[in-house]
C-alpha cells in the first residue's frame, strides 16, 4: 500500500529484455541504500518487487500483461519515474490510499499555467472516470491528486502546485504524454456495491 507522496524522481538507467520479463535498472540515490531485495515500490505507481539493488540503484522486473497496461513499456533509457516505498504500519498518511495496482493509462490533453500553479487535464479510462468524483482523489503517475473538475466524457481537471510540479515528472510532461491511472480505492468499493444492488445507473 502507498499514499501517492512521491519520494524521488529517479531516472531509468537501463532496460534488459530477459526471457520472460523486462528489466529496468533505476538510477535513484535518494531511496536505493534503504531498499531491500523483494521490497515493494511504486514506480509511476505501478507496485513492482525490487530484484537487485546497490547504494544508487535498485532494479525491478515487469512481466508482460504489465508491459502492455501502464507506461512502463513505454520507458528508455533516460525516462524520469516517480518512486515511492510501501508505507509502513503506524506511517502518516499524507496522501489517500493507494494500492499500487494500475487501473489503465491515460494521457495529458493540456497543460496551463494560472499564476502560481498549473491546471493539467488529462483523459482517462471511461471505468474509472465512472468511479471519480469532483474533490476526490486520483492517482497519476503515482502522484495523490485531487479532482478540481470531471471533464466528459471522459477527463479530469487538476490544479497542480509548484512543489507537486517541480518535484514529480508531472512537470516534464507534454501534450499527449501517457500516464498510469488509478481511481479511488474508495469509489471502486461504492461503484461495485452499487452494481450488486443494481443501483449503479439509478
Amino acid at each position: 500500500m502507498f499514499s501517492g507522496i512521491v519520494e524521488a524522481v529517479g531516472r531509468i538507467r537501463d532496460v534488459e529484455d530477459l526471457a520472460s520479463t523486462r528489466r529496468f535498472r533505476v538510477e535513484a540515490p535518494e531511496i536505493a541504500a534503504e531498499l531491500e531485495l523483494g521490497d515493494s515500490v511504486a514506480v509511476d505507481g505501478a507496485c513492482l518487487t525490487v530484484t537487485d539493488r546497490d547504494a544508487a540503484s535498485f532494479a525491478v522486473d515487469v512481466i508482460g500483461t504489465t508491459l502492455d497496461r501502464t507506461v512502463a513499456g513505454r520507458y528508455v533509457s533516460g525516462s524520469p519515474v516517480n518512486l515511492e516505498r510501501a508505507l509502513r504500519m503506524g506511517a502518516r498518511l499524507d496522501g489517500h490510499l493507494v494500492q499500487g495496482h494500475v487501473d489503465g493509462v491515460g494521457d495529458l490533453m493540456r497543460c496551463t499555467k494560472e499564476g502560481e500553479y498549473w491546471v493539467m487535464d488529462f483523459r482517462i479510462p471511461d471505468s474509472v472516470h465512472g468511479e471519480t468524483i469532483e474533490h476526490g482523489s486520483i492517482t497519476l503517475n503515482g502522484v495523490s491528486l485531487t479532482v478540481s473538475e470531471l471533464l466528459e466524457p471522459s477527463g479530469v481537471r487538476i490544479g497542480v502546485i509548484p512543489f507537486t510540479h517541480e518535484h514529480t515528472n508531472l512537470g516534464s510532461l507534454d501534450a499527449g504524454a501517457p500516464v498510469n491511472v488509478e481511481g479511488d480505492l474508495i469509489g471502486k468499493y461504492v461503484a461495485r456495491i452499487l452494481a450488486q444492488r443494481g443501483l449503479d445507473n439509478a
